[in-house]
């Protein structure tokens, strides 16, 4: 939701789903939230509850690379650890083990970043 300023035959400031700006049906949200480093795992984490709590129904998946697969490795969350995509190049380099609930991506987190926005994910580097 958002505020926009309107006709004069509308309040001013009224509240307005943006679907309802083209005339369509709202769609459900699907997010990517990127960490590559701890701070920006917290940071997404915190982004996922907030989403979630505003919109339940959203999709949301944070996906970890580099620096960030460790934290994510190594402070289990339960509440986002479900939601949480690993890359698998960086699992390797650091010759660890993925924990349940994480989940393995299937690609490089680089290649599954840009196929999935071209699938009409909506990317936010946290």
């Amino acid at each position: 939701m958002f505020f926009i300023s309107v006709p004069n035959d509308m309040h001013k400031n009224q509240e307005v789903n943006s679907s309802m700006l083209n005339n369509q049906p709202a769609q459900k949200l699907k997010v990517i939230l990127h960490a590559p480093t701890g701070n920006a795992l917290q940071r997404a984490r915190n982004n996922a509850r907030n989403l979630k709590k505003a919109t339940p129904d959203a999709e949301i998946r944070i996906i970890v690379n580099a620096e960030a697969v460790a934290t994510a490795l190594d402070t289990v969350e339960a509440d986002t650890d479900m939601m949480t995509w690993v890359c698998p190049n960086t699992l390797a380099k650091l010759n660890r083990e993925l924990r349940t609930p994480l989940t393995l991506l299937q690609n490089p987190a680089i290649l599954e970043l840009v196929l999935m926005q071209q699938s009409g994910w909506t990317y936010i580097r946290a």
